[in-house]
């Protein structure tokens, strides 16, 4: 899960260099697509390992039958929450930071809990604090001495909206469906609906294409082959809280690549913003574990 989070951070500079290239539509299509390529190969190499293990083989297939249509259900609406949620990080970018969109995005770690409260759960003080300490992080990150807020991080913070959604959705569906078969579907259908979006709005050059090939390789086959397909393994066996916590470093990730590889720098306001976000995306994750090892531990 770390090395997803590193992939993830380090992969908006793949994004933004893109955006010099190609549209954001198109960037996004082809890399979701070269992803489920991926995902697929994986798969056809897991196939006799997984038939191996399978007693009844006929039994099997009817099972597989019966479960295809409800995972197809389930991708394709993960696939459309993915592809509504990365697009406006991509265009995002065009107008801010990578690390202000690196930290942003991973706002779902905080606002997750919170989609909570919406559907009546009991929601914990280390939530309201991480989630406290996370929004003024954000507003000593995105907003200036004049109180105005960077264009592009209005983008990332309704791509992180939407990517809550799809994060909440993953963890029901992963426990139902194959996480690599329920990756696959997601893919193709964020893919195909960029790819079809690019088709009637963006200019299509092969010469584009090509000058784009090595952020859409890395995008593409590391940021979404690989590092997409740990969150669904990930999330059918992991602690959500743990694996959120890991997730967050994403934004750490982010503003270190975005200093390595673009020469972005963070003014004392932005990096005081960066961290009080970490610590809420971190507190809202680590409260609950400790408030309930307080609860069952017979010295507490």
């Amino acid at each position: 899960m770390l090395v997803a989070a590193m992939i993830w951070g380090s992969a908006f500079v793949a994004q933004r260099l893109s955006l010099d290239v190609i549209g954001p539509f198109l960037f996004t299509g082809l890399r979701f697509l070269l992803g489920a390529a991926v995902v697929s190969m994986l798969l056809i190499c897991l196939r006799p390992f997984t038939a191996a293990r399978t007693r009844n083989p006929q039994q099997a297939e009817r099972a597989k039958r019966t479960d295809r249509a409800a995972l197809w259900r389930a991708g394709i609406l993960l696939g459309l929450l993915l592809a509504v949620a990365i697009s406006l990080q991509q265009i995002g970018l065009r107008y801010t930071k990578v690390a202000n969109a690196g930290f942003i995005s991973s706002l779902y770690v905080v606002i997750v809990p919170l989609i909570g409260v919406a559907l009546r759960h009991q929601t914990n003080l280390g939530t309201w604090l991480g989630a406290m300490l996370a929004a003024i992080g954000m507003y000593f990150l995105s907003v200036d001495e004049h109180f105005s807020m960077l264009y592009g991080d209005w983008y990332q913070l309704a791509g992180a909206l939407v990517i809550s959604a799809q994060v909440v959705l993953v963890g029901r569906f992963a426990r139902r469906h194959d996480p690599l078969a329920l990756a696959l579907a997601q893919f193709i259908a964020c893919g195909l609906t960029c790819s079809a979006i690019a088709l009637a709005i963006e200019p299509l050059r092969i010469a584009d294409i090509v000058r784009a090939a090595p952020t859409i390789l890395y995008g593409g086959a590391l940021s979404v082959g690989v590092a997409y397909t740990i969150q669904v393994v990930a999330q059918k066996d992991a602690a959500p809280a743990h694996a959120a916590v890991i997730f967050s470093m994403e934004g750490v990730f982010a503003a270190l690549a975005g200093w390595l590889v673009l020469g972005e720098t963070l003014t004392a306001r932005a990096s005081l913003g960066c961290g009080l976000m970490l610590a809420g995306l971190i507190v809202c994750q680590v409260m609950p574990l400790w408030s309930a090892r307080r609860q069952v531990s017979p010295l507490g």
